[in-house]
């Protein structure tokens, strides 16, 4: 069965530079979704939500924009803007985890609000041809929360709901909730993508076989921790290619010079590439000791012959 690869939206990371930067080295995905939009009760878009989903900047990628509310207004706006870019769909995040959101009954808070899920998408559809597609965890409290939710969204013409197999409180803890998604594909019609831990190729086998109905499969952290996963995924191999470090190299040096043009300061640009550092250390051969030397680094000079010892180590 044919299958396409997505990447899931995270706050902080997989950003246009991050983006643009998988591609060009590694490949193997066939749509970004980009972090979520935020309007905080403010009709206006902040520029560093412009820049990221700006046409010129994803050129040579399959973008989908994305868009955090529980404001029927704020979803309108944000529709009419990213359409006027040339964008025909807005995804609808319900499924971040973070307390900062979910105590403003957003993300994986609303999902509980169906009474305010309906109503949103009423006037949204009612007043836009925006084509809409869901982010959703199995709920916030428990995992039965979204099976209420179906309903609501059947009456729409939801594209689709890409399900994060866990609940908001859970936030990245714990495993996922096979059971549970099983649930939501046995109580829905509407199309169901996947998303939670596919970290190796092993394991995306090991979900393919457990739910061979679902053909769009999305990568978060995973896609972060190992870029090289998604084109090892579509080969349907186990092994990484002979110029690994170099291929990550040029990843990495390609990451390094966009942040360090686009953020004011040393301090800023070595606290996001040493973010960044905790998921890429995995592929490393001792990813403790590499995570921590990298942590150790706090000078740029200090990073940047951190980074190529580490490297060469392999």
């Amino acid at each position: 069965m044919s299958y396409t690869l997505l990447s899931s939206p995270l706050q902080g990371f997989t950003d246009f530079r991050f983006r643009n930067a998988v591609n060009k080295y590694f490949g193997g995905i066939d749509t970004y979704y980009s972090p979520y939009i935020r309007l905080n009760g403010k009709l206006v878009i902040k520029s560093s939500y412009e820049r990221d989903i700006l046409p010129e900047n994803n050129m040579a990628l399959e973008v989908i924009p994305q868009i955090i509310t529980n404001d029927a207004d704020e979803f309108l706006f944000v529709a009419k803007y990213v359409q006027e870019l040339g964008y025909k769909e807005l995804n609808w995040n319900l499924g971040c985890p973070y307390p900062m959101v979910t105590k403003c009954g957003m993300g994986s808070g609303l999902i509980s609000n169906t009474e305010k899920i309906n109503s949103i998408l009423e006037k949204v559809h009612g007043e836009s041809d925006i084509i809409v597609s869901m982010k959703m965890r199995l709920g916030y409290d428990t995992t039965e929360e979204i099976l209420d939710v179906f309903p609501v969204l059947e009456k729409f013409p939801i594209k689709n709901v890409a399900i994060h197999a866990r609940i908001g409180k859970q936030l990245y803890k714990g495993g996922v909730h096979l059971d549970a998604f099983q649930a939501c594909v046995d109580n829905t019609r509407l199309k169901l993508y996947y998303n939670g831990d596919i970290t190796s190729v092993a394991k995306f086998h090991e979900m393919q076989a457990r739910f061979p109905s679902i053909d769009h499969w999305m990568i978060g952290r995973g896609l972060i921790a190992d870029p090289f996963l998604p084109s090892m995924i579509k080969s349907n191999s186990l092994v990484y290619p002979k110029n690994k470090m170099e291929l990550f190299s040029a990843f990495h040096d390609t990451l390094y010079a966009g942040y360090s043009e686009s953020l004011s300061g040393s301090t800023h640009i070595l606290l996001k590439m040493h973010h960044l550092w905790e998921y890429f250390s995995v592929i490393f051969s001792n990813p403790h000791k590499v995570a921590k030397n990298i942590r150790k680094s706090k000078s740029i000079r200090n990073y940047e012959q951190t980074v190529k010892e580490v490297i060469k180590a392999g």
